[in-house]
Formats: structure tokens, sequence, C-alpha cells
């Protein structure tokens, strides 16, 4: 049964800043439990959960407008709820959910890098003294 639960990874900025902790975040569905959470992620994963904190979210409510473009009196929906695990792993271990995002930026801060150091040579040549002209106005210094 672990095996074939629905792990689905909750990927926003909160969450990525709390995977640098080693927590991870999973949309599971509503009938599952930390126990058999923590064998699915071990499962499907390969690594060692040390704890599940699991959270009941309920879905916000919603106004809705029939299809016909005509407002209905007091036509209230509700998103759908939603259960999510908070997955502690191991020292040592790591899910590559953000693997992307990580390569991203370095590749973005190797450009920049790249950037600033072109922007450098090019103000170092512009800051030495053009050699072009010396010889004819020390000539025409001599001349006079």
């Amino acid at each position: 049964m672990s095996k074939t639960i629905a792990l689905k990874p909750h990927l926003s900025e909160k969450t990525y800043a709390m995977s640098e902790k080693r927590v991870y975040a999973f949309i599971v569905p509503s009938d599952v439990n930390k126990h058999s959470v923590a064998r699915a992620v071990e499962a499907q994963f390969e690594v060692k959960v040390t704890a599940v904190n699991i959270t009941n979210q309920e879905g916000k409510a919603k106004r809705t407008i029939s299809i016909n473009g005509k407002r209905s009196m007091n036509a209230t929906g509700k998103r759908s709820d939603v259960k999510k695990a908070y997955v502690t792993l191991a020292e040592g271990f790591s899910l590559p959910l953000f693997a992307a995002i990580d390569e991203a930026a370095a590749q973005e801060q190797e450009t920049q890098e790249k950037i600033a150091k072109v922007t450098e040579k090019q103000a170092a040549k512009e800051a030495k003294p053009a050699r072009r002209g010396l010889r004819r106005t020390a000539k025409k210094e001599e001349d006079k």
C-alpha cells in the first residue's frame, strides 16, 4: 500500500525555504496517516524519514457565478479541502524537488559573473590613454 499513495510535492517559496532545513511538503490523499506517508516517502525516494507532520487545510469559500452570466443571489462555493504532509528527512538526505531551481540560480550567477568580468575589462581598457596620437603630438611640439 505504501507505494500506491500519490505524493504530490507542494512547491512554493515557503517550501523552498523549508527544503534547506530538510523539510519537504506533499499534498496527500485525505485518508492516509503519518505512518503510511513516512513509508511511502521512504519507498519512493529511498531516503530516511525522521518526522511527519500532517495538516488538514479547509477549502477557501468562493462566490460562484452562473454560466449564463447573471449573478445568482447568495450563491457560494468552496474550494476542495487539502491534506498536507510535512516530511522531515534525516541528516545527509535530500530530495531533488528543487534541483532545477538551484541549477538555474547557479547558471544565472555564472552569467552575472561573466558580465561583470567583461564590463570590468572594458572599463580598464577605456581608462588607458590612447596611444595613437602620442607621436604626432610629440613631433608637433618638436617642430615648434
